[in-house]
């Protein structure tokens, strides 16, 4: 791979986790089937970490609510953190790997 290849590549941390939990990673451009996959459980995460959202705020917002209720949505918060924040340093490593954006505001 000469350097020019090398630059267009970068290495993109997955949304899923491998054997004992180790983060996985693709090297690629962004366009070749596994990138497309992560992008679709991404977009999943994300999506259900929104609906838990708002699933936490209508539990809370119920006095009735049980402490192994209160215990199965804080497990559920978490997981669903963690989703979270693997899909913002992947994100964000893109991003600082694309180098820095134009200074367009001035």
């Amino acid at each position: 791979m000469n350097g020019e290849q090398r630059d267009r590549h970068t290495l993109r941390l997955l949304p899923w986790t491998g054997d004992q939990g180790k983060p996985c990673y693709v090297l690629g451009d962004g366009t070749g089937h596994v990138s497309r996959v992560a992008d679709g459980i991404e977009s999943i995460q994300l999506g259900m970490a929104e609906d838990l959202l708002g699933h936490a705020a209508d539990l809370l917002a119920d006095r009735r609510v049980t402490s192994g209720e209160l215990h199965f949505l804080a497990s559920r918060l978490s997981e669903s953190l963690g989703d979270v924040k693997r899909v913002a340093e992947s994100r964000g490593a893109r991003l600082e790997a694309a180098g820095p954006a134009p200074d367009n505001e001035k």
